[in-house]
């Protein structure tokens, strides 16, 4: 089963009229991961397609969805698979590939239709592509690591890129996780901006009671959304993406735009903040 909405882009003078409902209903995405279901969110911020697959005690298979306007959802996108649960399958091309916790996928174009079986809770990222790469496994081991931060600034972490132009070559999907301390709670401050991608974050590796308040907005006038564990969030190219959790967590980030450029960004400055 196959369900899919879809999100507008919406410009800064019109978000600064919404209300709290309002920010939630363009940039919040909840009830993402639901068993026997492959869930899709199209955004119109640079054709980013975020979504899950759960296929629990059966199989999904990602073939045709009528938003993308193509035959086959891989034609012309490539497609990035992050398991944030434990081992399950993915199918491509006639090939299983076994994927464990923290592992993910690429999937060129025109791959065909995607399966999806096993214990897995798939995160799904997918941006529109100019040409074909090879699919790829990319475990744990293969990912870049950057460390940074520290126990003072309550931010120690790990930046695990994975689909990023040192690991694996995509068209202009990037992707990784951030994991961090014990302890530490802020990402992503100061704050940045990149006019020329959009991103979007998926909070998990939360308790049920644990939140992040997820900031966003103009560096001028920023807002906030509480988040929930495994759900996800939508960040406009003119607006900052930060966060701080009532304990640590984990966050995958995705982008895609004009290039796979990971340190293309413009930094605020702390006192330009408001």
């Amino acid at each position: 089963m196959i369900h899919a909405e879809t999100r507008h882009a919406t410009d800064p003078a019109h978000v600064k009229a919404l209300d709290t409902e309002g920010l939630r209903r363009h940039f919040h995405v909840g009830d993402l991961f639901a068993e026997g279901e492959i869930r899709l969110v199209y955004s119109h911020y640079d054709r980013l397609i975020l979504g899950s697959a759960v296929p629990g005690t059966g199989r999904l298979v990602l073939d045709e969805v009528p938003e993308t306007g193509t035959k086959s959802f891989l034609e012309r996108r490539e497609l990035g698979v992050l398991n944030i649960g434990e081992t399950g399958e993915v199918e491509v091309d006639g090939e299983t590939h076994a994927l464990g916790n923290g592992e993910v996928l690429y999937i060129g174009m025109g791959a065909g239709s995607v399966s999806f079986s096993g214990a897995g809770r798939f995160y799904i990222l997918s941006a529109p592509a100019h040409r074909t790469f090879p699919t790829k496994l990319i475990r744990k081991a293969d990912a870049k690591r950057v460390e940074l931060g520290s126990k003072e600034q309550s931010n120690e972490r790990v930046i695990n890129q994975l689909l990023h132009p040192d690991v694996c070559e995509s068209c202009q999907l990037l992707m990784g996780y951030t994991q961090f301390a014990e302890g530490s709670v802020w990402n992503t401050m100061p704050a940045h901006l990149h006019d020329r991608r959009m991103e979007a974050y998926l909070y998990f590796d939360m308790t049920p009671d644990q939140r992040v308040f997820h900031f966003m907005g103009e560096p001028s006038e920023t807002r906030h959304i509480v988040m929930a564990n495994e759900q996800a969030v939508i960040s406009p190219p003119w607006s900052i993406h930060s966060g701080a959790g009532t304990g640590s967590y984990t966050f995958c980030w995705a982008m895609a735009g004009d290039n796979v450029d990971f340190t293309d960004m413009d930094m605020v400055a702390m006192e330009d903040l408001r």
